[in-house]
């Protein structure tokens, strides 16, 4: 992640467990504060250094006019503040606070979509492609929610179902819609039924896992066959909105360009 993509223009209230501070990020280098209630009460711009850690993740810090210095961890993800800052006397204070938008950011920051994306996409090749079993332990939450009938709840069940399946089975990714927690997955699997079946499966991600599943299955129709003579599933469809692959292609990508 890049510094272009700092919030710059978000406005904030942050509640820590015994105050709360309206942080407003003027820009790359200066931010504004006010605490309105107690005895750290002031308002003041200072200057900060913004360093990006990836994944909606700054380390943003500064200095103020009392000597007072403070290194904040915020994350974007969660909506937390981890703040670590010390006061003129030598007091030092750990806290986290919760986030409170109270004005957009001028520029897109959110890339939480955008890596839910992938971890699907991951998920969907790893155990329907190549038959990955190990992947359910390292992409699925433990207490994963299954609302296929038939399959059995939970991790193990997963995991036990991909170690089982037959050769024959190939799933082909399409498009991906990405909106907060939740990402739909269209696309078309081989050899998991007599005929090759076209599916949307829905996720709900939490913590950066896998944590529940839906999903719609129809027998595909070859488009000869169609009313329409328009096919049912096209694999490029997820390519031309320039979707990642998989996880890895997303790591790499931070990489290049973070």
């Amino acid at each position: 992640m890049s510094l272009d993509r700092f919030p710059v223009g978000l406005e904030m209230d942050v509640s820590y467990p015994e105050f709360r501070v309206s942080l407003t990020l003027l820009s790359t280098t200066r931010l504004k504060f006010e605490i309105k209630e107690g005895p750290l009460a002031r308002t003041e711009v200072v200057d900060i250094h913004v360093l990006p850690l990836g994944n909606s993740l700054f380390a943003v810090s500064w200095q103020e006019k009392d000597g007072a210095t403070v290194a904040n961890i915020q994350d974007y993800d969660r909506h937390l503040v981890h703040s670590f800052a010390t006061l003129p006397d030598g007091t030092l204070l750990r806290m986290t606070g919760t986030v409170a938008i109270t004005r957009t950011s001028d520029v897109v920051f959110d890339d939480q979509p955008r890596r839910n994306k992938a971890l699907v996409l991951e998920a969907m090749t790893a155990l329907f492609q190549r038959r990955d079993a190990s992947a359910v332990e390292r992409l699925y939450a433990r207490d994963y929610v299954q609302h296929n009938p038939d399959i059995p709840q939970g991790r193990d069940a997963l995991q036990a179902l991909v170690a089982d399946l037959s050769d024959a089975v190939h799933y082909e990714p399409g498009l991906a819609i990405a909106e907060g927690d939740f990402v739909a997955i269209h696309g078309r699997i081989r050899g998991w039924s007599e005929k090759p079946q076209v599916v949307i499966d829905l996720f709900r991600i939490e913590g950066g896992k896998l944590a529940e599943h839906w999903d719609v299955l129809q027998e595909e129709v070859p488009a000869s066959a169609a009313r329409t003579g328009i096919a049912m599933f096209d694999p490029g469809e997820g390519v031309r909105f320039h979707q990642p692959r998989n996880v890895a292609d997303e790591q790499r990508t931070e990489t290049r360009h973070g």
